[in-house]
């Protein structure tokens, strides 16, 4: 069985948690980072420093996106800070997108990944999607990794995505990661990038539930 992996990390809690995943599942992971023009860093330097504390190779892919609408590359826009949460909970489909929405951003990451794996002959690809308590992203879903495993299949590729989270709530991802022994204070879910996390965005206020139903107290 090929035992090598790419891990999307992007330096939050979710993709932290599937490397520690695919470190316990005896993978030998080279992880895949992007900086795609989002309004700060401090996600992409938590996902070097949890690299470099596993001694992962990782690549940095810069890309740009200048049709991106998203208020995650759009500095000029506001942040929502008063979304429900609930109503995007158990993975519920619903009618319309929060604005951190980066259209077609999975899809992009995933081919690049796809890429990389067939470089360095690898047969698996990580990815930390979550379909219960997410922001309601359509390629957050399990239906689009089935069909991309579909896809793969049927081009003869010898490369499968695994979404280890896909149906675990915030709290049962950080039950895992506790038991993983990920070191929460490195990871960084917010959607600013202040000293602080904000508390108030999407992000954070996932992250927080997840602590709190986990009966953990977190960052």
């Amino acid at each position: 069985m090929n035992k090598k992996a790419v891990v999307l990390l992007s330096g939050g809690l979710d993709s932290t948690t599937v490397l520690y995943h695919a470190l316990e599942k005896g993978y030998s992971c080279s992880c895949l980072l992007f900086d795609y023009g989002q309004r700060h860093r401090k996600e992409l330097k938590s996902a070097v420093r949890i690299a470099k504390k596993n001694r992962c190779e990782y690549r940095i892919v810069k890309i740009k996106l200048p049709w991106s609408e998203s208020s995650l590359t759009d500095a000029q826009q506001v942040l929502p800070a008063d979304l429900k949460i609930t109503a995007r909970s158990a993975g519920r489909k619903t009618t319309s997108l929060p604005s951190t929405y980066v259209p077609g951003r999975n899809t992009i990451f995933l081919a690049f990944a796809l890429s990389y794996s067939e470089t360095i002959r690898a047969g698996t690809i990580f990815i930390g999607a979550n379909a219960v308590d997410y922001s309601g992203y359509p390629d957050c879903r399990p239906d689009y990794y089935i069909a991309w495993n579909r896809l793969l299949k049927s081009l003869g590729a010898k490369i499968k995505i695994q979404a280890p989270l896909i149906r675990l709530d915030k709290a049962g991802i950080v039950k895992l990661g506790s038991r993983l022994g990920i070191p929460f204070e490195l990871t960084w879910s917010c959607y600013k990038g202040g000293r602080r996390p904000c508390g108030v965005c999407d992000s954070c206020r996932f992250r927080q539930k997840g602590f709190r139903e986990a009966g953990l107290s977190g960052k």
